[in-house]
């Protein structure tokens, strides 16, 4: 059997995937917040426990966490893939790790402000933080990888 090669990533390589691990730190928090959120409402009577097969199956009190849920699988694994063709590029520079931070606390914003009201318009305003730290690092990480940094 061959040996396993380590991998080892330092310096700006692995500042800009603490914001992205911290990130994923999120979603583990969201699944708690969302089965807590589920539990209570079956225990108020609110809900059993099958209403939850169907994906219209949240009453308000979970609802909302779970569409925050779902949201953390539709853009954000951009920035993962940004993140390892840099890497993998050898391009990481100091704005690609304060883009990821960018990245990460627009997602902690956009999941606090989704999950605590049905303020549609503040949403979208604070996702404008988060995508903007995406759309650079898939900009920068296109660049590196079509040759062009």
């Amino acid at each position: 059997m061959p040996e396993a090669v380590p991998l080892a990533i330092s310096g700006p390589a692995s500042a800009l995937l603490l914001p992205l691990f911290l990130h994923f730190g999120l979603v583990v928090g969201l699944y708690a917040v969302l089965t807590w959120a589920r539990m209570v409402t079956v225990r108020r009577g609110e809900a059993s426990k099958n209403d939850f097969a169907r994906a219209d199956g949240d009453k308000p009190l979970s609802a909302r966490i779970q569409r925050n849920l779902a949201n953390q699988f539709e853009a954000p694994p951009f920035a993962w893939i940004a993140a390892l063709l840099l890497i993998m590029a050898d391009r990481v520079t100091t704005l690609d790790v304060a883009a990821a931070w960018v990245f990460l606390i627009g997602r902690l914003i956009h999941s606090l402000v989704q999950c605590t009201g049905d303020n549609v318009a503040l949403r979208g305003q604070v996702f404008t933080i988060n995508f903007l730290g995406l759309l650079w690092l898939m900009g920068h990480a296109f660049l590196a990888v079509v040759g062009l940094v």
